[in-house]
């Protein structure tokens, strides 16, 4: 027998009146498609081929809700926009913030601007250092920098 006859062979068999009858009692009992694999002694994508060409139909169950809460995330998102407003309209936009307290990453604490700051030596990266306000990652400076607005949704507004 060639490669093709025995693997024809193989498909015609894999799907026997008897494990079809178990398929469709599996499907109607409500068990997944990878359980039924299990028990029949098929793959899981055999199973959902087979689901698919007899035409039946997978009760699907809720999705259930979710254990954990998203709250305290959007909780601080929504306390940062007020604070974020304010940046934005204190003061016009400019490109050089100075850093009065550049720091190295071991240096950068709670409170500290995290704005890289690169200079011409490769080794001497450090951080804006500056003091930031609540909830904030930047100094005043480089939160305005950081999240203004595109050059559309200026125009548009």
């Amino acid at each position: 027998m060639t490669a093709i006859e025995t693997s024809s062979k193989n498909l015609h068999s894999t799907w026997t009146t008897e494990r079809v009858t178990q398929l469709r009692n599996y499907v109607s009992a409500g068990l997944t498609c990878a359980q039924i694999a299990h028990e029949i002694g098929v793959s899981r994508n055999a199973v959902i081929g087979k689901i698919n060409r007899l035409g039946l139909s997978r009760s699907r169950h809720k999705a259930e809700p979710r254990t954990h809460s998203d709250a305290p995330l959007r909780r601080r998102i929504f306390l940062r926009r007020p604070v974020l407003k304010a940046l934005l309209h204190s003061e016009p936009i400019t490109d050089d913030v100075l850093s009065a307290q550049p720091c190295s990453l071991l240096e950068l604490g709670p409170r500290r601007c995290r704005w890289p700051i690169a200079s011409g030596n490769p080794g001497a990266f450090t951080f804006c250092g500056n003091s930031t306000p609540d909830g904030i990652s930047y100094c005043a400076g480089h939160a305005r920098m950081a999240y203004r607005l595109s050059s559309t949704v200026r125009s548009c507004g």
